[in-house]
This record gives structure tokens, C-alpha cells and sequence, in this order.
């Protein structure tokens, strides 16, 4: 066999369509589009989606076309509405999946942008909601050990624009008060910074300090050690399935044993909407989540509780008999065979979810733009 060398030629003006070169298909989307097809996907969202459009005009983008262009950019890990277009464009299997054929013109990215500041959250609430319902239909949904986790997502506030909350004043103006209170006059920019660089006592508390373009934002730590306005993200997963049960995002500064509650309520929420007969049970959770709030809260509502301790000395002076009943209990849970193991699969399956969703989705490259909902 010779080499073969490539060559420039010359575009046909007409091509018959039996020509047209096809592939067979991905087959990951190809089930996955029987999947929904079964699940009635598609007329579920164009209900949903029909009182945020108007009668008449030009039609607009199916709502099943843009969420499977949503899918497609969690599944290939492209964390932009241009990436998703490009490639939804250039790919034969992907525009099969869509529903488009060699000639039609896929969506594009600005068309993205407005259908996603068109829609309200309780739209995307109520897909997650049939996510879990046709995972609790097939028969995924089961077991009664449940892991929460949570995360720090990156605002879209830079900390330049924070301000005092007593009177509105910026960081520079700030500085300069107590410039002039040193007895300089007129301070340049290298004289704030060093003063600032020298001040005892400097900490910027979100008691003291907000955005004034983010204000439900927080100042936090994030994961790679750098200190930025961000929001906290938390996961409820079922540990056999690894179905995402419940995800919710509230403030940074809120500890993980006053969002636990609420994680707990939304994820026995989400199951008795989706119709599954597991409830949760069991809760698996690292350090951070163990309290005696927590343990008395789990206890109240008949959940057995598997939270490692921190190592602290802990006083039972001014704490009810209860609560050393719910620590001591906790404490030979974690410490047994079945404490470790469920531990252990916290460990693995919890944070893979944040792995998928905030690395491989894209999530961690996402900006928060605010809450829409007070916790």
C-alpha cells in the first residue's frame, strides 16, 4: 500500500443526502435519549417552560434542546455556553442527539444566555425533581445511608468592592481614616499599604465587611488557601445509588453543623416528591459536622448518626442527660465495622459529586452571582 498524501479539493456545489457522510451515533446519548423519551422529557419541560414565553412570534429554541445542550456540557466538562455551542455544532452525534440533521443550525451561545435568564429556578428545581424520579422508577434509589459534604464556590465579586457595614466606607477609605488618625495628611497608596501591612488586629470579619456588588456573598477561605467572597455548596448523597438526592447553596460563613438541618430536610424532601420508599436513615458526615446540636437534631428525628468526634475536652456541666446519650451512641457507631466502612464510602462517593459537578461540570468555574432564597 502506497502513502497517501492529502490534498486540497475542490467543494461540490450539490451533494445528494445518501452521500452525506453519518455517524452511527454515540451510544451513551443514544440511550440516553430513549431514556428520556420514555420519561416523556421533553413535553415535561415545554410545560414547564410555557408561561415564561409569549403567544405568537418567531418559535424559539425547544426547552428540550437547551437542557440537553446543559447535559452535554456537564458530560464533556465545558464550562462555557460557547463551548457547549461550538461543539453541539461540529459534532454529528451530538446534533443526532439534539435532533438536529447535517443541515440544521444548531443553537448558539447568546441564545443560551436568554433562555437561562428567561426561566426561574423552580423550573430547574422541578427537572432535578425528575431526575430522581426516573432514577427511583428504574430502581436506583435505594438504601438508607446518606453522606453530606459541602464546598466553596467562587463569587462574582472581586474583594476590591467590599465596604464596611457600619457606613458604606471602602477599603482604601477605611484606610484612610486611620491614616489621618496617625497624623498623616495626605497618605499615597504605598503609605495605606504599608500601614496596612503593619496594623495589629487586621481581619476582615463578614461582621464588619460585605460586597457592594454581592452582598449575600461572604468572605472565606477557599480550597487552594486563597481568601475570596464565595458561597457554600452542599450535597446530600445516597450512598449505595450515589444519586445526588439534594443540593442547595447558601452563605460561605455558615458552619457546616447549622446547614446539616436543612440538607437533611431538603434531601427527605426531594425523595418523598420522587415517590421512593428509602428515607434516610443514617447519616454519614466528616469532623466538621459533629456537635451536640447536630447529634440532638438527628436523634429528634430518629436518624442514626455516623460523625467522627474532633479531638477536644468536652464539658458536661451545662448539657442535658440526652446529649451524652446521642455522643456516647454516635461514638461506638463510628468506632464498629459498619462506621468505618460507611466512612469509607463517604469519603469515595461524597466527593466524587463535587468532583463531577465542580471539575468536570464546570461548576468551579462558575461565578455565583447571589441567593435567591434566605437560609
Amino acid at each position: 500500500m502506497s502513502l497517501g498524501r492529502r490534498k486540497e479539493k475542490q467543494a461540490e456545489l450539490f451533494i445528494p443526502a445518501t452521500q452525506i457522510a453519518k455517524g452511527s451515533g454515540h451510544p451513551f446519548y443514544s440511550k440516553l435519549n430513549d431514556v428520556l423519551a420514555q420519561s416523556r422529557f421533553d413535553a415535561l419541560v415545554e410545560e414547564l417552560c410555557e408561561p415564561f414565553y409569549k403567544d405568537g412570534g418567531r418559535p424559539g429554541i425547544p426547552p428540550g434542546v437547551y437542557f440537553r445542550m446543559l447535559f452535554i456540557g456537564y458530560f464533556e466538562g465545558i464550562s462555557s455556553q460557547r463551548g457547549i455551542a461550538w461543539r453541539c455544532a461540529d459534532s454529528l452525534a451530538l446534533r443526532g442527539f439534539l435532533g438536529f440533521t447535517i443541515t440544521g443550525a444548531t443553537p448558539v451561545h447568546a441564545s443560551m444566555t436568554l433562555i437561562r435568564q428567561r426561566l426561574s429556578e423552580d423550573v430547574f428545581d422541578r427537572v432535578f425533581g425528575f431526575t430522581l424520579e426516573t432514577l427511583n422508577e428504574g430502581g436506583f434509589l435505594k438504601g438508607k445511608a446518606f453522606g453530606v459534604d459541602a464546598t466553596t464556590l467562587e463569587a462574582n465579586a472581586a474583594m476590591k468592592s467590599i465596604v464596611r457595614r457600619d457606613n458604606g466606607a471602602s477599603w482604601k477609605e477605611f484606610l484612610t481614616e486611620l491614616a489621618k488618625a496617625e497624623g498623616m495628611e495626605n497618605p499615597s497608596d504605598e503609605d495605606l499599604r504599608r500601614l496596612d501591612r503593619k496594623r495589629k488586629g487586621k481581619k476582615t470579619t463578614n461582621k464588619e465587611w460585605k460586597s457592594a456588588t454581592d452582598p449575600d456573598s461572604r468572605v472565606t477561605k477557599m480550597k487552594d488557601g486563597r481568601t475570596h467572597l464565595a458561597y457554600k455548596a452542599e450535597h446530600t448523597v445516597q450512598l449505595e445509588s450515589q444519586a445526588i438526592v439534594s443540593a442547595h447553596v447558601t452563605h460561605a460563613d455558615r458552619g457546616d453543623c447549622e446547614t446539616c438541618p436543612e440538607s437533611m430536610e431538603h434531601a427527605q424532601k426531594n425523595l418523598s416528591e420522587a415517590g421512593a420508599e428509602a428515607a434516610l436513615e443514617e447519616l454519614v458526615a466528616d469532623k466538621g459536622y459533629h456537635s451536640i446540636e447536630t447529634l440532638a437534631h438527628c436523634a429528634e428525628c430518629e436518624v442514626r448518626t455516623y460523625i467522627p468526634e474532633r479531638k477536644q475536652k468536652r464539658k458536661w456541666t451545662d448539657k442535658a442527660p440526652e446529649a451524652q446519650t446521642d455522643y456516647r451512641a454516635n461514638r461506638r457507631r463510628t468506632r464498629g465495622t459498619k462506621g468505618k466502612r460507611l466512612n469509607r464510602q463517604r469519603s469515595e462517593r461524597v466527593e466524587r459529586t463535587f468532583a463531577h459537578v465542580c471539575e468536570t461540570g464546570g461548576s468551579r468555574r462558575s461565578w455565583l452571582p447571589g441567593l435567591t432564597h434566605e437560609f
